[in-house]
């Protein structure tokens, strides 16, 4: 379940402020500064929520369909663009940029670069890493005009990309309209955050650097709230493994991936 708690909506230009609900954890807010003085577009408004994550760099393949997106990403002063020679190992230094930082992030362009990276952020998925994955798209003019573009496999359906990733990522949304664009941003991001795991956003490539008042820089943003455990299953896991220690001549404690998504690197150590 993921739906908005709006409040005070301000359609001056102002982002309004909210909570989100997503799978029962409460993502409340918290009001911040903003970057000034950048457009107030699509592509702005990534880059501010990126930011927000406590994310300063992102791995990117430039390509014909991210150019515009790539130029308001650059636009912000908090982040910088880590150059690649593949998508691949683009996608695999966002990975490693994920376990050292908490989030990811990873620019590439439409099929021939989306296919590219799949096969790291599948791995990403294995290890409950939150990885965002930003597609370039075609034109939103060209959904539903029947025509072959480059960088498809050569017909004219535009889902093969995204029905790949739809098997390796916890939410995948194509944003095909400015209007809308803020708000599937942040219910993509949420569920990155919930699920700890990675989420595809396509843009359509005519659309980034279009200025509208819904993409102003916001001023709240979204964290992760700590979920608690269940006190019964806690108590019985943790006497299982006592009693397993208890039993052990030379016991070794391996940590697997969960021990990093929930943050409990400190806890497992002591």
């Amino acid at each position: 379940c993921l739906k908005p708690l709006w409040h005070n909506s301000d359609r001056c230009g102002v982002h309004p402020s909210f909570a989100l609900v997503c799978c029962g954890a409460v993502f409340p807010v918290t009001v911040m500064a903003a970057a000034k003085n950048l457009p107030h577009n699509m592509g702005t408004y990534l880059a501010e929520r990126i930011v927000q994550l406590g994310v300063s760099d992102y791995f990117a393949v430039p390509g014909d369909y991210n150019l515009v997106l790539l130029d308001q990403l650059l636009l912000h002063p908090k982040l910088r663009m880590i150059n690649c020679c593949n998508e691949l190992n683009a996608a695999y230094a966002a990975d490693g940029y994920a376990r050292a930082r908490g989030v990811g992030v990873l620019v590439v362009t439409f099929t021939v670069g989306g296919l590219s990276a799949i096969n790291a952020v599948a791995g990403a998925n294995s290890d409950n890493l939150p990885l965002i994955v930003v597609s370039g798209g075609p034109n939103s003019n060209d959904f539903g005009s029947e025509r072959v573009l480059h960088h498809t496999i050569g017909e004219a359906n535009f889902d093969q990309q995204l029905e790949c990733f739809k098997q390796v990522c916890c939410h995948c949304t194509v944003i095909k309209s400015v209007a809308n664009a803020s708000w599937k941003i942040d219910l993509a991001l949420a569920q990155c955050l919930a699920q700890k795991k990675p989420i595809y956003i396509e843009i359509s490539c005519n659309i980034s650097a279009i200025q509208h008042y819904s993409c102003a820089p916001p001023t709240s943003t979204i964290f992760r709230q700590p979920q608690p455990s269940n006190p019964t299953s806690l108590a019985k896991a943790a006497d299982d493994i006592i009693d397993i220690l208890a039993g052990a001549v030379k016991p070794v404690l391996v940590a697997g991936s969960g021990v990093v998504a929930d943050g409990a690197q400190k806890a497992f150590i002591a």
